[in-house]
């Protein structure tokens, strides 16, 4: 059966698992990760103590990428003492009914380290269309005293060179300087805003982008349709698709 996964943080509860029973222990997280790991690519793993009225010991909430990772997780390692003396119980998270999660676009960092699992290191490459200073362009709505910025807006493309998919995103950075007039504080906000609006827009392009998996197949790659074309402070930039 297919499976699509698309570039953002995983909310279904099949993609969820609840590990119980586990022993406090130096690493915890690490050794659940060592073993959930070699089932599927992670998102998260989170261990907990237990609230006093549960007695000693600790749980783990694990997310997977792929619910099918998931559940192939959970079959293998419940009532398994895995890296512990005692069985552990794994458990896949029942969705409370009328709760919805927010739905979250994966950072970039995210983004390369799913699409590295799935497209491989050489499946896919990136580049920067446009980095463009923005700041000032708004000077004349700016509140009076408000602290001077530094904005950069950035255009990347992504491609799937075997898919014959191209896939642009924008992002913006922005930082507050405490001293407008000192050269180095400048030049230090200059880069982080340069990096973080570049890592947001390669996050925009990626969030175009649908992973189809077809069990132990080639994944097939599909493209969401632009809502609308991004327009942003006098840039203008298109989303383009290729099959």
């Amino acid at each position: 059966m297919a499976e699509v996964l698309q570039f953002l943080v995983p909310t279904g509860s099949g993609q969820t698992l609840l590990v119980w029973g586990l022993e406090p222990k130096p690493g915890l997280e690490h050794s659940l990760f060592a073993v959930f790991s070699k089932f599927g690519l992670l998102y998260s793993v989170r261990a907990h103590s237990n609230a006093a009225v549960a007695g000693p010991g600790c749980y783990a909430i694990i997310k997977f990428y792929s619910a099918a990772d998931a559940s192939r997780a959970q079959q293998a390692c419940n009532g398994q003492t895995l890296f512990q003396s005692s069985p552990l119980k794994v458990c896949v998270c029942t969705k409370q009914k009328g709760f919805q999660q927010q739905v979250l676009a994966l950072n970039s960092n995210k983004c390369q380290e799913l699409a590295n699992h799935y497209l491989g290191f050489n499946g896919w490459s990136s580049r920067i269309i446009t980095l463009q200073n923005v700041s000032g362009f708004d000077d004349e709505n700016e509140e009076v005293g408000k602290k001077p910025s530094v904005r950069y807006l950035c255009a990347v493309e992504v491609t799937l060179p075997k898919h014959g998919v191209q896939s642009r995103g924008v992002g913006l950075g922005e930082a507050d300087l405490e001293n407008g007039e000192d050269p180095l504080e400048l030049v230090t906000a200059t880069r982080r805003v340069q990096k973080l609006a570049a890592g947001r827009a390669l996050s925009s392009a990626f969030q175009k982008i649908l992973l189809v998996v077809l069990g132990q197949a080639p994944h097939v790659m599909r493209s969401v349709p632009p809502s609308s074309l991004t327009q942003r402070k006098g840039f203008h930039a298109e989303h383009h698709l290729r099959y």
